[in-house]
């Protein structure tokens, strides 16, 4: 780099960092219901200054405004996971941006082969009892129409777990305020993004 280019760089805010070495890919949150996905995800788009993409909502629209309450109840999952398959299929396409999944989306090979492909995935990793104290009071959630939510949450847990650990980050979900999840999501990012990459660059390795 040139001195120039050397005082440009060092200009740039750690989110415009983040967004140059993002080009066109998304940021996909995955995790489980409750885990954040959707409030940290706006707030995370809003800081990077990129859109944010609510998978779910993108789903309803694309179902003339039926819920995924009402998807799952007239047309059942299976249905339900080939919509959400070809909705973040699209999104992904997209450009930069923020994109909130499903719970059970990154479950899915052809959808986790993608993200890896086209985006940076973050794992929101929350805790049973954080997530029952999120969801409890909520009845959109059809997975937990069940008579022991709790029960229902840690097998989900403990099924859908080590496929998010093949996401590329992982930012623990917990009861602290929003923003410091965000700043997390953001060190994280900027961690592999753009300081492993410059780490990378110097070593002589792609």
């Amino acid at each position: 780099m040139t001195e120039i280019a050397d005082r440009q760089q060092d200009s740039l805010t750690q989110e415009a960092r983040i967004v140059a070495a993002l080009g066109a890919r998304p940021v996909v949150l995955v995790g489980m219901m409750g885990s954040g996905k959707s409030t940290i995800g706006r707030r995370l788009g809003a800081r990077l200054n990129i859109p944010f993409l609510d998978a779910d909502h993108e789903i309803e629209v694309a179902h003339a405004g039926l819920t995924v309450s009402e998807i799952f109840a007239q047309h059942g999952e299976p249905y339900f996971r080939d919509g959400e398959a070809r909705v973040i299929a699209r999104l992904l396409e997209g450009g930069p941006c923020v994109i909130a999944t499903g719970g059970g989306a990154f479950m899915r090979e052809e959808t986790r082969s993608r993200i890896h492909d086209k985006a940076v995935s973050v794992w929101l990793q929350a805790d049973g009892d954080v997530i029952l104290k999120r969801v409890k009071r909520r009845a959109d959630r059809p997975l937990l129409q069940t008579a022991d939510p709790a029960a229902t949450i840690e097998r989900l847990i403990a099924e859908r777990s080590p496929f998010y650990r093949l996401a590329d980050l992982a930012v623990a979900s917990r009861d602290v305020p929003h923003e410091k999840i965000v700043d997390e999501c953001i060190d994280a990012l900027h961690a592999r993004l753009v300081s492993g990459a410059a780490s990378s660059s110097s070593n002589g390795t792609k």
